[in-house]
């Protein structure tokens, strides 16, 4: 058997899967479905300073390939999430780290939230800084389209917290090696990409949009070689570990993302339909290696021939 451990940052995972952040809810939703202590890490669905009730509904819709979502960050809030027996009392009973998803309206939200995760004993391994959130601020700007808005954003929280931080990239860039070098700079520690992308379906029986927020984000196998290329590119970029997600849904996919350079790989929306996938793909993961001759995971990482 391979050695699939894996470190990010100086955490260790038993695997290179992790649940995507806003599919997996705070874990106990799923622990009757999931063995949770088979993953390498779990993301938890994100935490602002407030409680949010998130966008009117229909909030998800399907697409050939994927699904539509306008959630709206629903949560609630960091003190329940702190102190509510169903958030953080049960993270810590697992035997997975914990990466906990923070967003804001604005750079102080995200201050906040990060401080009141700092100061928290135990429970927490690092946090993943969603900087694809609109600033109100500034115009609806989102943080992770703005390399001086990122800089600044990543730069706050990093000042705010000692634990390890996670800067979730945006696909909505031209040049996403820009963005991970910016945030590095800035303070980051690991780098995960991508979030979904922005797209619109409509019906044309009542030729109204399929969700309420009219667009959402696109996520699902249509967007995998989006984000393969990305990772690809982020990988030839800096030096630094990576977080690769987008469409996966089976070990193969899983192994492309490490081929193309991610050190860790988040599966999401397949969640959703199979929960039981995330435990597969890490026995196919197992599997390949021990096929192609891998003795560990690490040393698949990155290995794509393009010459």
């Amino acid at each position: 058997m391979s050695d699939l451990h894996v470190n990010l940052a100086g955490i260790t995972l038993r695997n290179p899967i992790v649940t995507a952040s806003g599919t997996f809810g705070y874990a106990e939703e799923y622990a009757d479905l999931v063995p949770l202590d088979r993953l390498g890490a779990i993301t938890v669905k994100g935490v602002s300073p407030f409680p949010a009730a998130g966008n009117p509904t229909p909030r998800t819709a399907e697409v050939f390939g994927g699904m539509l979502n306008a959630i709206g960050l629903q949560n609630p809030g960091i003190d329940a999430f702190l102190n509510d027996p169903h958030y953080m009392p049960f993270l810590r009973t697992l035997g997975s780290p914990v990466f906990v998803n923070i967003w804001g309206k604005t750079i102080a939200d995200y201050v906040e939230v990060a401080e009141r995760l700092d100061a928290e004993p135990e429970g927490v391994a690092a946090l993943e800084i969603n900087i694809s959130c609109p600033n109100i601020k500034e115009g609806g700007i989102a943080f992770g389209t703005d390399l001086c808005m990122a800089d600044s954003v990543v730069s706050a929280v990093r000042k705010a917290t000692t634990l390890p931080l996670i800067t979730k990239l945006s696909p909505n860039v031209t040049r996403i090696a820009d963005f991970a070098k910016c945030v590095l700079d800035a303070g980051t520690d690991v780098i995960s990409l991508i979030n979904t992308l922005p797209a619109m379906a409509i019906d044309i029986e009542t030729h109204r949009p399929k969700i309420a927020n009219i667009t959402g984000g696109l996520s699902g196998p249509c967007i995998k070689p989006v984000a393969v290329r990305m990772v690809y590119e982020v990988a030839q970029a800096v030096d630094a570990p990576i977080i690769g997600m987008g469409g996966v849904t089976t070990a193969d996919d899983a192994v492309e993302f490490l081929i193309a350079g991610a050190d860790a790989v988040g599966v999401g929306t397949a969640i959703f339909s199979d929960p039981a996938c995330l435990t597969r793909i890490v026995n196919g993961i197992n599997e390949y290696l021990d096929t192609h001759g891998f003795t560990s995971v690490r040393d698949c990482v990155g290995t794509v021939a393009v010459t």
